[in-house]
C-alpha cells in the first residue's frame, strides 16, 4: 500500500488548487465578450478590465467607425455609448456592470441586449464619484433592468 505523507507543501498545493480551479471553472463557463471600441478610448479599456476581473474572457476589436457597429447591431441612438459588445446572442452597449450581464445570462429574457446610455461617472471603466444610473433592457420591450451605483446594484 502506497502512503503519501501530508506535508506543508502538499497541503499548500492542494489549497492553491482549490482556489484556482473554481476561478478557472467560472471563466470557462462564461461566454466570450467581443468588444468593439475606438482605439483611443481609455474608459472602454477600463470596462474590458472590469469584465475580465469578473471572469469574462474578452476579445477587443478596435475600429474608427463605431457608429457602423452600432447600426449593424441595431443599437438605438438614444441608448448609444462609447463601445458596443456582443456575447451569447446579446448586445451590450456602454458601461454595463458584469453583475447585470450575469443577471441577463441567468434570466435569458427575450431582448436584444442591455445598455447604459452615455458615460455615467463611476460606472465600470469610468472614473469619478459613482452616480446612480440605469441599465436598460432593450429589444421587443424596453425597461429599466437595474439601477446601479458604480458596479453595485442599488
Amino acid at each position: 500500500m502506497l502512503h503519501s505523507p501530508v506535508t506543508r507543501r502538499t497541503t499548500l498545493i492542494g489549497l492553491g488548487a482549490a482556489i484556482i480551479i473554481p476561478a478557472a471553472a467560472i471563466a470557462a463557463n462564461r461566454p466570450l465578450v467581443t468588444v468593439y471600441k475606438d482605439p483611443n478610448c481609455d474608459c472602454c479599456t477600463g470596462w474590458v478590465k472590469h469584465l475580465e476581473a469578473a471572469g469574462f474572457p474578452a476579445k477587443v476589436i478596435e475600429t474608427n467607425d463605431i457608429t457602423a457597429i452600432k447600426t449593424k447591431f441595431g443599437v438605438p441612438d438614444d441608448l448609444a455609448a462609447c463601445h458596443t459588445a456582443e456575447l451569447d446572442g446579446y448586445i451590450i452597449e456602454g458601461h454595463v456592470p458584469a453583475r447585470a450581464i450575469d443577471k441577463l445570462l441567468a434570466e435569458r429574457p427575450k431582448a436584444k441586449g442591455l445598455a447604459v446610455p452615455g458615460m455615467p461617472a463611476g460606472s465600470p471603466g469610468m472614473g469619478g464619484a459613482p452616480e446612480v444610473y440605469d441599465v436598460v433592457l432593450f429589444g421587443p420591450e424596453r425597461r429599466v433592468y437595474g439601477k446601479f451605483r458604480g458596479s453595485r446594484e442599488t
